[in-house]
């Protein structure tokens, strides 16, 4: 079996396809297709990691419909696919569509072998770079934890304090601000206790009318008031067993904090126009975005009732200082908006990901899932744009668009960042790698502002 990398020629020129096989045959396993169904039964068979795609191709030799069709369709086989478009030199609208269409880049004819080989290395370095990636996300443990999806240093705290809490019978405070995840915290503390087979009940005490929230929470009998015409359980009762989840507790006005309170030391409840008590075996998590403390000394929350529920308490990051983990939510939004919405997008164009970076997130992840569920109904290429999450004035020098020349660029920037983070800082085998001598490395490096890992000597003997 060959160990050689493979590449896929796209073209309806035999002798072409034939001379560009010859000239690549002892680097590359070559693969050849003459049109739109050959290409895709060879991708849909051997998934190559890279594709030389012809854009004129018939029915449509004279245009660029049928390169760009199958270019879209090996993207949707295998999006980490490095397809390699060949223009005319006034086919450059074209070669700008293809890159926009997620095309990795592009080559003129008359092909230069030289800058054909160039260009095919660094296309597998990429694409390998990309595999190791996704094989490194789908292999850490903390990506996603109980349906909570992070991997930065705060949000691994709060999985270890779940983890901690969750086996145990103590209510729980989680804190944080709005739109931080504070209910999916406490299912995940529901889940990993003795009571996930029970009920997880959930009460919004900051979204029903005050005069009709202590109902809500201890039910009523019949004929407890006018309209009361039959009875009914509390929120309370139907959590037996489980977990009882009162979020925004800090919205419960003072006379309800009472009734609250003495549920909390005798776990019993008495309906609404009732006599009996009823004794309830319930987990308590509470949830707020108000300063309990700062509440109780403006005398608008118990302290009593404070010392009761904050047993344990978790504070919950802003997204903003979450790091890594804005890129990669956004990530797994996106994907579940584009399933949802029937759309095939491959991800975030590097100024996108540099708004999402920069912008301050006031509504935390909540915000940020409005956002992308907007951007990919507004996305109109493969990648989403600053433009598609209204955070255009976040993006790297504002730009209406890029150039081709600016996005082979970022590219080749972007490129050889990669190769030095992976070598450590070690130019030799970094310009290795890239395919380029180590004095063309340095000049690249000055040219894009780049700092070097380690000093020349240093690196040299690495």
């Amino acid at each position: 079996m060959s160990t050689l990398s493979t590449v896929l020629l796209v073209d309806d020129d035999p002798d072409i396809r034939d001379q560009m096989k010859w000239a690549l045959m002892s680097d590359y396993q070559v693969l050849q297709a003459e049109d739109r169904a050959s290409a895709v039964a060879q991708n849909r068979s051997a998934m190559p990691p890279v594709v030389l795609l012809d854009l004129g191709l018939p029915p449509d030799v004279d245009g660029a419909s049928e390169g760009l069709a199958i270019l879209r369709e090996v993207l949707s086989l295998n999006p980490l696919a490095k397809i390699i478009v060949v223009t005319g030199n006034s086919d450059r609208a074209n070669a700008v569509t293809a890159i926009e269409s997620g095309a990795f880049d592009f080559i003129e004819k008359p092909i230069q072998l030289d800058v054909l080989r160039v260009v095919l290395q660094r296309a597998l370095y990429r694409y390998g770079v990309e595999q190791d990636r996704r094989v490194q996300y789908t292999s850490v443990e903390g990506e996603e934890f109980e349906g909570i999806v992070g991997v930065s240093e705060p949000m691994q705290q709060v999985y270890r304090s779940i983890r901690q809490v969750g086996p145990t019978a103590m209510p729980v405070l989680i804190m944080g601000e709005s739109g931080t995840g504070k209910e999916l915290v406490a299912q995940a503390i529901h889940r990993r206790s003795t009571r996930r087979e029970e009920p997880f009940v959930a009460i919004n005490c900051g979204a029903i009318p005050e005069n009709l929230l202590e109902s809500e929470l201890f039910g009523y009998e019949k004929g407890a008031f006018t309209g009361a015409v039959q009875q009914k359980k509390g929120r309370i009762e139907y959590a037996n067993g489980g977990t009882l989840f009162l979020d925004e507790i800090g919205d419960i006005p003072l006379v309800l904090q009472v009734k609250l309170l003495r549920f909390l030391q005798d776990h019993k409840v008495q309906r609404l126009g009732g006599r009996d008590t009823i004794s309830v075996d319930v987990r308590v998590v509470a949830a707020t975005n108000v300063d309990l403390r700062k509440a109780i000394s403006e005398g608008r929350f118990r302290e009593d009732l404070f010392y009761r529920l904050c047993v344990i308490e978790i504070a919950l990051p802003l997204l903003n200082e979450r790091g890594a983990d804005i890129v990669l939510l956004a990530r797994r939004f996106m994907m579940q908006f584009a399933t949802e919405q029937h759309k095939q997008l491959k991800g975030f164009s590097p100024d996108a990901v540099t708004a999402l970076q920069a912008y301050a997130w006031p509504g935390n992840v909540r915000e940020l899932e409005n956002r992308l569920n907007r951007a990919v109904l507004m996305a109109e290429d493969a990648y989403i744009t600053p433009e598609n999450l209204g955070l255009r004035n976040l993006a790297v020098g504002g730009e209406e668009g890029l150039s081709l020349k600016t996005s082979r660029q970022r590219r080749e920037k972007d490129l050889i960042q990669l190769a030095l983070e992976k070598n450590e800082g070690n130019v030799s085998k970094a310009a290795t790698e890239l395919g380029i001598s180590r004095p063309t490395l340095y000049q690249l490096l000055d040219r894009y502002g780049l700092k070097k890992a380690k000093a020349e000597g240093q690196a040299e003997n690495a």
